[in-house]
C-alpha cells in the first residue's frame, strides 16, 4: 500500500500525500457522519467566522464513538494500517478524530502551528491522516514546512480565535515564528488533492492552511489522529486538545487506556 520512498519522504519532511489510497464509497460514508455530526454538534464544536463575515470555518473531535460511519470508519478502513506502516509502528491506536470544514469564500487562515503541543502525548511514532471529503486545489490546501517535525522545537499552541499563545514562560516551548511574513525562510509544500488521496503528518510537523476566497465549494477534510507503540501520555501546563478528563495515566506512561483503542496490529 505504502512505498519505502513514502516512507523515507515522511521521515525526513514529516508531510506525504499518498495517492487514490481511500475509496469513495469510504468518503460517501464520512460524509453521512459529517452531516450528522454538525447537525447535532458535541461538546468540543467551534465555529471560528464571525456571522457578518462570508464562508464559515468550523470544527468539532471527539465524536468517533457516537457517530456509525466514524466509528466504522476507524475500524475498517485503511487508515489505521496506514499510520501504522508510514510511521514504522507494529500497531495503531486512534487518539480522536477532528472534522474541519471551510465553506465556499471564508476569509480565515488556519494559522501556523504544530499539534504535538495541543495534545496530552510524546514521542515519535505519531501522526495525523488529513482526508479530504472534496477536491481540493494546492490554493486552499494545508501546508507544511518541511523537515520541522525534527527540528527540536516545540511551539505554544494558540487559540484559532484569537492567534493568542496558550501560556508564557514554560520551558521548553517558544512563540511559533511569523512564518507567512518570512516564507522564502522554509520549505512549504502542499499538493493539489483528488479523492482519495490524504496527506499524513507528524504531530510536530508545522502547517496552516490558507483561506478558500475564490473556492466554488466547500472543503471538508475529516483528519484521524493516531498513536504508535512509542506514544506516552504527556502532562501539560495547560488545558490539552482534546482535554480528556477520563484519562487517569501518568506522565510517561504508555497510551494504554479505553479513550484510544487499538484498530490495527502487525
Amino acid at each position: 500500500m505504502i512505498t519505502q520512498q513514502e516512507i523515507d519522504q515522511f521521515d525526513k519532511d514529516g508531510a506525504v500525500c499518498l495517492r487514490g489510497l481511500f475509496n469513495i464509497e469510504w468518503l460517501d460514508r464520512l460524509a453521512i457522519g459529517v452531516e450528522k455530526n454538525f447537525s447535532d454538534p458535541g461538546p468540543y464544536n467551534t465555529v471560528y467566522t464571525d456571522p457578518d463575515n462570508p464562508g464559515g470555518f468550523y470544527d468539532d473531535y471527539c465524536n468517533w464513538q457516537r457517530i456509525e460511519e466514524y466509528q466504522d470508519f476507524m475500524q475498517h478502513s485503511p487508515a489505521a494500517e496506514i499510520a501504522a506502516r508510514i510511521t514504522k509502528s507494529q500497531s495503531a491506536r486512534i487518539y480522536h478524530e477532528h472534522v474541519l470544514v471551510k465553506e465556499p469564500g471564508t476569509r480565515e487562515s488556519t494559522p501556523w502551528h504544530h499539534d504535538l503541543p495541543y495534545y496530552g502525548v510524546d514521542g515519535d511514532q505519531l501522526c495525523s491522516i488529513w482526508l479530504p471529503l472534496d477536491p481540493v486545489p494546492k490554493s486552499v490546501c494545508p501546508e507544511f514546512v518541511l523537515g520541522s517535525h525534527n527540528a527540536g522545537t516545540l511551539y505554544y499552541p494558540k487559540l484559532f480565535l484569537t492567534s493568542e499563545n496558550y501560556a508564557e514562560g514554560i520551558d521548553g516551548f517558544e512563540t511559533i515564528p511569523d512564518i507567512e511574513s518570512n516564507r522564502s525562510d522554509h520549505t512549504i509544500s502542499s499538493w493539489d488533492l483528488e479523492l482519495g488521496d490524504c496527506i499524513v503528518f507528524h504531530m510536530r510537523t508545522v502547517h496552516g492552511a490558507p483561506p478558500t476566497e475564490g473556492l466554488k465549494s466547500r472543503r471538508r477534510a475529516f483528519s484521524t489522529r493516531w498513536l504508535g507503540d512509542d506514544a506516552r501520555f504527556a502532562k501539560r501546563a495547560w488545558k490539552t486538545s482534546p482535554p480528556y478528563p477520563e484519562v487517569d495515566l501518568k506522565h510517561g506512561d504508555a497510551m494504554v487506556h479505553n479513550s484510544f483503542p487499538q484498530m490495527w496490529s502487525a
